[in-house]
């Protein structure tokens, strides 16, 4: 059984049967959950004003849970990313706690790596991914698991065929068969495009070189990716890194003006830009199937053929 803390350091929680579900389904996995004074808080659009997101935050640090499980993303986090318990957090990650989400939570994962270097988990939410009305998704909640078990060591998907010809193209070799391509003792970071650019200029956004950057947006048409891309393109972040991962961009709505520009045309103009692998497929972001992954850990990334594979037990 392990400690499960949740909090809300963004917007506020809406959907309420959402988060009564989550709860739920946490206790009858067999975990004992904490719920944060204010994790129901509202104020604006927030959780509560900042000093009652800060406070939740310092609370999540100081309750030595297993795990610092956000309710939700949103909007909030880079509003109070001065003020945010650096060390204290990173304190509790030293101590077990695992502080665990995605979205907007980029920001704080982001910020503590730049602050402090500690590891964080891109991972659920508790209403968005435990809170659904049918049964959460099997992938999901046995990542979960095993990141809650300390036994995962790794992950593993199958890139889409169309990231084939630009592998082989790498390797100078258009065959079928896709070359190997390994990187070895590399930082993986990233999560919400969106937030992740918001950070550019700033010390919230570390300088990774030599890392893998992972990404992921919602409710971004491709022009907008793009657009996000660019920045990072041209600030030089891309270029610093052994391999960019794309996980989901989706939600949006495509219009005849696209005139065929759609996000596999991003894809394609990126990787015409960039020395830098670029693989897609990641099955990580706004969907229902979810990956555990290590903010700020070194990793060992192997692809062979289609099989993508994330190590770092």
């Amino acid at each position: 059984m392990s400690h499960i803390y949740i909090y809300s350091p963004s917007s506020a929680v809406r959907d309420k049967a959402a988060f009564k579900r989550g709860v739920a389904r946490l206790k009858n996995l067999g975990h004992e959950v904490e719920v944060d004074e204010a994790a129901l808080a509202s104020h604006l659009r927030f959780a509560g004003d900042d000093a009652t997101r800060l406070a939740a935050i310092t609370r999540a640090a100081a309750s030595g849970a297993d795990v610092a499980l956000i309710s939700r993303g949103g909007y909030g986090l880079t509003r109070i990313l001065p003020e945010l318990p650096y060390k204290k957090i990173a304190k509790a990650v030293e101590k077990g706690t695992r502080f665990v989400g995605l979205s907007d939570f980029t920001a704080l994962q982001c910020a503590l790596l730049a602050k402090t270097g500690a590891t964080t988990w891109a991972g659920p939410a508790l209403g968005e991914d435990f809170g659904t009305e049918d049964a959460p998704d099997d992938i999901m909640e046995a990542c979960f698991d095993d990141m809650v078990c300390g036994q995962g060591e790794g992950t593993g998907w199958q890139l889409p065929r169309s990231d084939l010809p630009a592998l082989a193209a790498r390797a100078q070799k258009p065959t079928e068969e896709t070359p190997p391509l390994q990187v070895r003792n590399a930082t993986l970071w990233g999560g919400n495009l969106s937030v992740l650019c918001s950070l550019v200029g700033t010390p919230w956004l570390p300088r990774v070189k030599g890392g893998i950057l992972f990404l992921e947006d919602v409710n971004e048409h491709p022009y907008r990716v793009e657009r996000q891309l660019t920045q990072l393109l041209h600030a030089g972040i891309l270029g610093e890194q052994k391999a960019v991962l794309l996980g989901a961009f989706n939600r949006y709505q495509l219009s005849p003006h696209d005139r065929g520009f759609k996000l596999q045309t991003v894809v394609d103009w990126l990787r015409s830009k960039t020395q830098t692998p670029v693989l897609t497929g990641l099955p990580f972001g706004h969907v229902p199937t979810k990956v555990m992954l290590p903010v700020g850990q070194k990793v060992e990334l192997l692809v062979q053929g289609r099989d993508a594979l994330v190590f770092w037990g």
